[in-house]
C-alpha cells in the first residue's frame, strides 16, 4: 500500500526525521509531532492511517494519547516505539490500544515492513467500512462526498463527518455529548454542548425523511445522541407484519 498518511509522534527530532525520510521513500505523506499534546491534536486533525507513537514524550505519554483515542471510537492503527522492551511492556502498549510494538533500537527494513504490514491489514479492513449507507442516504467518508435519499450530492464538513462517523460506530447506543466534543474537537477547542447539538442538526437536515421526526439521529434526553442506521418505524412495523401473518 502506497499514499498513506502516516503521523509521527516522536520528540527525537533525528529519529524522527529519519523515519519520515524513509516513509515519504516509498511515497507516503508523513506529518511529525514532538510531543503529547501536539500529538493528540494532529491525531485528530490529520486522518491519519497509521500513527507512529513513541511511549516516553512530554505533556501526555503515548499509552495515555492512545488509550484516549481508543475510548473515543479511534480504530487507527498504531506502531508503539520505545527504548522499553520487555514483554510486560510490550503487553502495556497492546493493552492501551496498540496494533504491533517495536523496541529501540531497531533496524529500518523491519520498520518499514511492519507500517506495509498494518497498513495492508487495515486497508482491507477499511475498504468494506470507508462507505456508509443508511436509509438510501450514502456518505464516503473518505472524501466527505455524501449523496442523499432524495438525491442531493452533498460534501461535507470534517466535523460533520466526525460526529457521523462516531454515532456510526457507535450504533445503538447512547453516544454523550462530552464524548462526541472529546472526539471531534478534543481539547484544543472549547466549544459547548450547544455546539454538538447543532450539528446534530445539520446531520438531520440532510438526512432525515423528516427532521422535526427522526428516524436515525435519536435525541437521548440528558445523555447525547443515538445513531440508528435502519429506522425505528420501519424495523417496527416489520415487526408487526411479521406478527400479523403468524
Amino acid at each position: 500500500m502506497t499514499g498513506a498518511r502516516v503521523l509521527i509522534v516522536e520528540d527525537e527530532a533525528s529519529l524522527a526525521a529519519v523515519l519520515a525520510d524513509n516513509l515519504e521513500a516509498e511515497g507516503h505523506e508523513v506529518r511529525h509531532a514532538a510531543d503529547g499534546r501536539e500529538g493528540a491534536f494532529a491525531w485528530r486533525d490529520a486522518r491519519p492511517d497509521l500513527v507512529v507513537l513513541d511511549v516516553m514524550l512530554p505533556h501526555k505519554d503515548g499509552y495515555t494519547l492512545c488509550r484516549e483515542r481508543r475510548q473515543a471510537g479511534d480504530d487507527t492503527p498504531v506502531l508503539f516505539l520505545s527504548a522499553k522492551g520487555r514483554p510486560e511492556e510490550r503487553v502495556e502498549g497492546l493493552a492501551a490500544g496498540g496494533d504491533d510494538y517495536l523496541a529501540k533500537p531497531f533496524h529500518l527494513p523491519e520498520f518499514l515492513l511492519r507500517v506495509e504490514r498494518l497498513l495492508a491489514r487495515s486497508g482491507a479492513l477499511r475498504a468494506a467500512g470507508a462507505r456508509l449507507a443508511f436509509g438510501g442516504n450514502e456518505v464516503d467518508l473518505r472524501s466527505f462526498a455524501a449523496r442523499t435519499a432524495d438525491g442531493r450530492e452533498l460534501t461535507l464538513g470534517a466535523r460533520e463527518v466526525g460526529v457521523l462517523r462516531l454515532l456510526a460506530r457507535r450504533a445503538g447506543e447512547a453516544v454523550s455529548r462530552d464524548d462526541i466534543l472529546d472526539a471531534v474537537w478534543g481539547d484544543d477547542r472549547f466549544p459547548s454542548s450547544r455546539t454538538v447539538d447543532n450539528f446534530v442538526m445539520r446531520l438531520r437536515r440532510y438526512f432525515e425523511p423528516d427532521p422535526s421526526e427522526p428516524v436515525h439521529f435519536h435525541t437521548v434526553w440528558g445523555v447525547g445522541y443515538r445513531f440508528t442506521p435502519e429506522p425505528e418505524r420501519q424495523a417496527r412495523g416489520a415487526e408487526e407484519a411479521e406478527r400479523a401473518e403468524r
